[in-house]
């Protein structure tokens, strides 16, 4: 899995890097920066979590 964020709906409460930190950091306006590369395994459950807690449903999860 693979977490993207949607640049056009993101609204940049920054509640993702609260809840998935070790893949998502904010830049200097509060918008989220998504760490490249896949969600580890043992991250995934949180990153679930994540994107059904975005506000703006700008947080998502795909299939690599």
């Amino acid at each position: 899995m693979k977490v993207t964020v949607d640049p056009i709906g993101c609204r940049a409460h920054g509640l993702c890097a609260d809840l998935l930190p070790e893949a998502v950091r904010l830049d200097e306006w509060g918008y989220p920066i998504v760490k490249p590369g896949p969600v580890p395994p043992e991250l995934v459950a949180e990153a679930r979590r994540a994107a059904a807690a975005c506000p703006a449903l700008a947080l998502r999860l795909r299939a690599r």
